[in-house]
């Protein structure tokens, strides 16, 4: 780690530290995350949850992770740099954010969401916190808690910040799936919207009830399996009317409040999926690249979220997080350490992207398909600069034709069936919510696992 220069501190949460620092060697800003427990094999850092995950996954609106070193049993997560998060962005704020900045930044969350669900993964943990900012530009971070799709079950209830905790999850249910992600995205959309959190529960029993209280009580029709769960464990439904969103989001658009409520539905299978959120209303001023038809001079000149007019940013400030180091032996490339062998060993893992192989397990198997959700509007025509996407009816074939630039015909794009969620046996205390109560007014506190 003595290539790189401690500039600041920049986070400190329940697992490790976040450090702004410099590469000496390149004078690049990058963020290091020291981890708090310590490491005594190699085996154990690169089996990590959040190494296996990141190292499939190469997306402009998902953080890079750019190499692992250990070093005298720490751990040390070298990440691009990011300016702040969303919270950050919100907590001090004294003017509402305007729709077209809410419509840009949930469109490349979606555009993230999507690619992460196709790999196989989800991320189990979205919050303000964990989208982070640089300009216009927003990255999915922290994939501590991620899980491969396919994986069994059963699994622990205790993920997520609490506020934004599916109620699947908080009535214990043994199975979910990539369906939390995209309510935990309808309650961050309210609060970009209002600045304040949507369903801010003090306890789980607290956070169904505060649900209750926006959605309504679920009914039988509505949501059965749900109260199912709640028999399991002898909990019971406050009867609750619940209130018109409109009222608590006053200054989103009918388009805004539709795609909310949908997210935030009692039963999973009522929620959109991601590459269906993309295709909303809501979004029809934006235009969608898939990532395997960017090549490198597309993605540095193409945001990955355009709004026609005002939103025409400069993007030639991405950062795609290629490796200082150009021949890497192989993925996990083992470096000789250059400090005394009396301070331990040092190994490091660049994290260079590589396509999974067309037999991986987390891509291949498929059950329990969903019903699909059916936006109230199709065919909607979306057009930028030099790319055209056209909408159509079914959602596992609406990235498959696209075409970019003039000479180029439609290319064809992977489509994986959405699959079974499963399980995981971890730690029965990994999450460390925001469980203040909220009180009236703009301000409120928070605890932020790290």
């Amino acid at each position: 780690m003595e290539r790189y220069k401690i500039i600041n501190e920049v986070g400190n949460g329940t697992f490790g530290n976040v450090w702004r620092a410099l590469n000496k060697q390149t004078g690049e800003v990058v963020a290091i995350k020291k981890m708090k427990k310590k490491y005594y094999s190699w085996e154990e850092c690169i089996n990590l949850r959040e190494v296996k995950s990141l190292r499939k996954m190469n997306h402009p609106n998902i953080v890079k992770l750019k190499e692992v070193v250990r070093e005298n049993d720490i751990l040390y997560f070298v990440f691009e740099y990011m300016e702040c998060n969303l919270y950050q962005l919100m907590k001090d704020r004294a003017k509402l954010f305007s729709e077209s900045e809410v419509r840009n930044w949930c469109f490349q969350v979606f555009q993230g969401l999507a690619y992460i669900h196709r790999r196989g993964y989800f991320h189990r943990d979205l919050k303000p916190e964990n989208l982070l900012a640089s300009q216009d530009i927003i990255k999915i971070a922290d994939f501590g808690l991620a899980r491969e799709i396919n994986s069994q079950p059963p699994f622990t209830e205790y993920v997520s910040t609490r506020w934004y905790r599916a109620p699947e999850i908080l009535l214990q249910s043994p199975i979910y799936g990539p369906a939390v992600d995209m309510w935990a995205m309808g309650a961050i959309m309210a609060e970009l919207f209002s600045l304040r959190p949507l369903f801010p529960g003090s306890s789980e029993a607290d956070e169904i009830y505060k649900i209750c209280s926006v959605i309504g009580t679920p009914s039988k029709r509505e949501w059965a399996q749900g109260l199912q769960l709640a028999s399991a464990i002898n909990y019971q439904f406050p009867q609750i009317a619940g209130v018109d969103l409109a009222l608590l989001i006053p200054s989103a658009s009918e388009d805004a409040v539709s795609l909310i409520t949908s997210l935030c539905s009692w039963d999973p299978c009522k929620r959109p999926p991601a590459v269906d959120a993309l295709q909303h209303p809501f979004f029809q001023s934006c235009f969608y690249v898939p990532p395997s038809l960017r090549t490198k001079t597309a993605v540095a000149k193409t945001p990955p979220a355009v709004m026609r007019g005002a939103l025409e940013q400069k993007y030639d400030k991405w950062s795609f997080g290629s490796s200082p180091n150009p021949k890497p032996s192989s993925n996990f490339s083992t470096v000789k350490s250059q400090v005394p062998v009396n301070t331990g060993v040092q190994r490091r893992l660049d994290m260079n992207y590589q396509e999974p192989m067309r037999n991986d397990k987390s891509l291949k198997d498929s059950v329990n398909q969903q019903p699909k959700y059916r936006p109230p509007v199709r065919n909607v025509p979306m057009v930028g600069s030099g790319v055209t996407t056209r909408a159509i009816s079914d959602a596992a074939e609406k990235l498959a034709n696209v075409s970019i630039g003039s000479g180029r015909g439609p290319t064809k794009q992977p489509v994986f069936k959405p699959m079974k969620a499963g399980g995981w046996h971890g730690h029965q205390d990994l999450f460390h919510g925001r469980s203040q109560e909220f009180l009236p007014g703009r301000s409120y506190s928070r605890k932020v696992a790290g």
